[in-house]
């Protein structure tokens, strides 16, 4: 069995909880996902199932969205309503305001990294340090927000929700604490929801319960989808019977005998004489020559 499972992670559970129970389930070992979710979170999380493991360090899609729950006037430990609040204020916000701000981050940012996160600083995770009591200086990383919007506010709770869509390694609750220590006031979150991780959707997902009445009644295959799938946004290669033994074997293959490749792409999903995905390449220009990237044979 091979392909990408979609999870809607249930709250509470860890990311690994989620590849740990599957593992019972599909009664395989070979399993890996793709983006962690805090335990808070619900969502989609995509599993990657057997060979498809090769690809989780390789998507070209990286983004995420997510639908955030925030509330206004207060400030904690861990950005979020799980966590010990520290300040409160009763800073009155209106929704002019608040969406005033919201442009402010969006573009490529700096985001500095939660304490109560798994980022590691000098090989200790700084949520393993932030349970001791320890703060430790961390760095800004840019990140990238590619979008912010408002989708309700109330101003007497100064309660609301957010519609995120952003890059690999951004925090939301550190978006809404930030977005909250710009108005003066505080912020935190108080859920959070992933509707879409590396080209995959809510719509797609699975409960572990939908998920392990399938395999009871033999019908987990239809769960399954290709591992093509998250190479969709490349452009195709296909190879003919010849170059596609001599990829197989990790074989560079002379470029100006591929009849796809395209003057101004470099990375390309490659097909096989027989149709099927194979794998990754990139174009060697400078020595006319096609990589191997990754075989998913």
């Amino acid at each position: 069995m091979n392909g990408i499972l979609c999870v809607n992670k249930p709250q509470d559970f860890t990311s690994f909880d989620v590849v740990a129970k599957l593992r019972g389930i599909l009664q395989m070992k070979r399993l890996g996902h793709g983006g962690t979710l805090d335990p808070m979170a619900t969502g989609v999380l995509p599993v990657f199932v057997g060979n498809a493991t090769k690809a989780c360090d390789i998507m070209p899609d990286d983004t995420k969205s997510y639908r955030a729950g925030f509330r206004l006037g207060a400030v904690s430990d861990t950005q979020d309503v799980w966590g010990e609040v520290s300040e409160k204020s009763d800073m009155a916000v209106s929704g002019e305001e608040l969406s005033d701000v919201l442009p402010l981050f969006t573009g490529k940012i700096m985001q500095l990294p939660p304490m109560y996160s798994a980022v590691q600083v000098n090989g200790q995770r700084l949520y393993d340090l932030a349970r001791k009591g320890i703060e430790v200086e961390r760095q800004p990383r840019e990140i990238e927000v590619s979008s912010i919007s408002l989708v309700e506010y109330d101003t007497a709770s100064r309660c609301g929700i957010l519609d995120i869509a952003c890059g690999k390694g951004t925090y939301i609750r550190t978006v809404i604490n930030d977005i909250g220590e710009k108005l003066g006031c505080g912020g935190i979150m108080t859920s959070l929801v992933r509707t879409s991780s590396c080209g995959f959707t809510l719509d797609e997902c699975h409960t572990l319960e939908e998920i392990q009445l399938a395999k009871d009644e033999g019908r987990l295959e239809e769960l399954i989808l290709p591992i093509e799938r998250v190479f969709a946004s490349m452009n195709r290669l296909r190879l003919n019977e010849a170059q596609t033994r001599m990829y197989r074997n990790g074989v560079k293959l002379d470029l100006s005998r591929i009849h796809d490749v395209k003057p101004d792409t470099d990375e390309y999903a490659v097909y096989g004489w027989d149709r099927q995905f194979i794998g990754t390449a990139s174009a060697d220009r400078e020595n006319g020559v096609l990589r191997v990237g990754k075989n998913m044979g």
